[in-house]
């Protein structure tokens, strides 16, 4: 979730909430995100994940892991992010987007991998990928709207954003 206040972004997550998503992302663009994703987290109701997103480093992630967030999403994959949030048992997306970009965040411990910008390629680009790499967890974000979130689904992705 992306607003201009840490106010829009409470009441943005209080309504999302009501309407049954259990997983809510603070970008780490809002600002006051940190002080958001605790405020969040300490309001939580059992059942509903608040997480840090647009994680740019390691530095960051335990930033946000300290401020209560509950998984890390990043645009890009930066192996010290991976490392922070495996030592302190966070779940992690780094974003990717070729095979071996995919691949390596994978390996380096990565619990699923954002597949971003996935407006580029679609619903074909993430079946084309799962093929070869079934064990991998795909979360394509960028370009998921309504109307095709069953086809990213249907392609094989494990969520989206």
């Amino acid at each position: 979730m992306r607003t201009r206040s840490s106010d829009q972004l409470l009441r943005a997550a209080d309504a999302i909430r009501a309407g049954g998503v259990c997983a809510i992302e603070v970008t780490m663009t809002t600002p006051g995100a940190l002080g958001v994703i605790e405020q969040a987290a300490a309001r939580a109701e059992e059942g509903v994940l608040f997480g840090a997103g647009t994680v740019l480093d390691g530095e960051s992630a335990r930033a946000a892991i300290l401020a209560g967030a509950q998984f890390v999403v990043s645009p890009a994959f930066k192996p010290s992010l991976v490392e922070v949030c495996r030592r302190y048992s966070i779940p992690v997306l780094p974003g990717a987007y070729t095979p071996t970009e995919i691949l390596a965040a994978w390996e380096a411990g990565a619990d699923m991998v954002k597949v971003f910008p996935a407006s580029v390629g679609g619903p074909a680009f993430i079946k084309a990928l799962v093929a070869p790499l079934p064990q991998i967890d795909l979360v394509p974000v960028g370009g998921v709207e309504l109307d095709n979130t069953a086809d990213f689904i249907r392609a094989g992705a494990a969520a989206v954003g």
